[in-house]
């Protein structure tokens, strides 16, 4: 009988394991890339949005447009549970200057659009001195002299955003890195 020759024994991968191979990068790098190129879609090609840089306040870094927001709320829910009264007017009144404030710098600024609600703002507060000093009986009426006004103040603040943002992407291209 021929004797054998011994053979070396071999650790064999199971099916499942993945390759010993040399750890590559190129794996991480495609997926950041393609996670890259699916953020860049997901965002629809803008150049600014809620990436870019928020304007500064005219108060420098005091908040002091947030600040009146949280006073105002807490004036109104204070007010509130009085069952009304001045603290809740005050409150209320002291909450929208706040929020204008912030609607207004960001949209002026080519930062975000807020032509609705900014437009909305005078269009209901002629609505109310309307009702107020002429106290009509037919107040569906009243859409016919509010909705031009709010189309009219839409028209404009919306057209004012895009002059706003083209400048806020002029600005934005001509910095240097």
């Amino acid at each position: 009988m021929a004797q054998r020759k011994p053979t070396r024994s071999r650790k064999r991968r199971s099916r499942g394991s993945a390759p010993r191979a040399v750890v590559s990068t190129r794996r991480d790098v495609r997926a950041e890339r393609q996670a890259q190129t699916a953020q860049e879609v997901k965002r629809g090609g803008r150049v600014l949005g809620r990436e870019g840089e928020r304007p500064e306040g005219p108060f420098g870094g005091l908040p002091i447009s947030e600040l009146a927001i949280l006073l105002g709320l807490i004036a109104a829910v204070v007010g509130f549970l009085q069952h009304g009264g001045p603290a809740l007017i005050v409150g209320l009144i002291v909450c929208a200057l706040g929020v204008i404030e912030i609607t207004a710098r960001e949209h002026f600024s080519g930062y975000r659009s807020h032509a609705s609600l900014l437009a909305a703002i005078p269009s209901v507060a002629i609505e109310v001195g309307i009702v107020l000093a002429f106290k009509p009986s037919q107040r569906a009426l009243l859409v016919l002299v509010v909705v031009p006004i709010f189309a009219a103040l839409f028209w404009w603040l919306r057209k004012r955003f895009l002059i706003a943002r083209q400048a806020r992407v002029a600005r934005i291209h001509t910095r240097t890195p």
